[in-house]
């Protein structure tokens, strides 16, 4: 089966469709399944630039970059990523930029990998000691309301804004032995 061709729950559906209807024209990410109907969605609109980053912090600078060029860019990440953020984060504040971010969150629920506990723990304080404000969804049915109102925070009242989407909702990842 084509893994294009495979439905994405509903709540995945609602973030790119709160995307499109606020203007976005970049989506900057590292490669990551809990974001991928996003990125799929972002590489098959013409209107999107879909931006493949190298590092995490690297997207900080790019929405910014967006920002100042008239454009609104989202950032998506996973919470190891926020960890590779934290220095660039200083540049939001220091030139009062809005912003943007959908995190997709590990080490939480069901979590396989030790490495990923630490960040995943330390996620929701970092960004809040670097002034960004946080949301959190746990359910499908708060998707789309939470991410809009984090987004219309970011693009109309100016403010830094991260979205933290739950290991819980996500789903559970595996290692796939071969």
């Amino acid at each position: 089966m084509n893994p294009a061709s495979v439905a994405s729950p509903a709540w995945q559906e609602a973030i790119f469709k709160v995307f499109k209807q606020g203007g976005v024209r970049q989506i900057a990410y590292v490669p990551d399944a809990g974001h991928s109907h996003a990125i799929r969605s972002a590489v098959g609109d013409p209107d999107i630039e879909d931006i493949v980053l190298t590092t995490e912090e690297e997207g900080v600078a790019l929405t910014c970059g967006a920002w100042l060029g008239g454009q609104r860019a989202v950032l998506l990440m996973q919470s190891s990523g926020v960890g590779n953020c934290v220095n660039m984060f200083s540049l939001l504040q220091a030139a009062d930029f809005p912003f943007f971010t959908l995190v997709t969150m590990r080490g939480e629920y069901a979590e396989f990998n030790p490495w990923q506990g630490p960040m995943g723990k330390a996620t929701q304080a970092a960004l809040e000691l670097m002034g960004i404000h946080v949301l959190r969804v746990s359910h499908p049915d708060e998707v789309e309301e939470i991410v809009s109102a984090g987004f219309d925070a970011a693009f109309e009242a100016g403010e830094k804004v991260a979205v933290l989407l739950s290991q819980n909702l996500i789903g559970r990842k595996k290692w796939e032995r071969k």
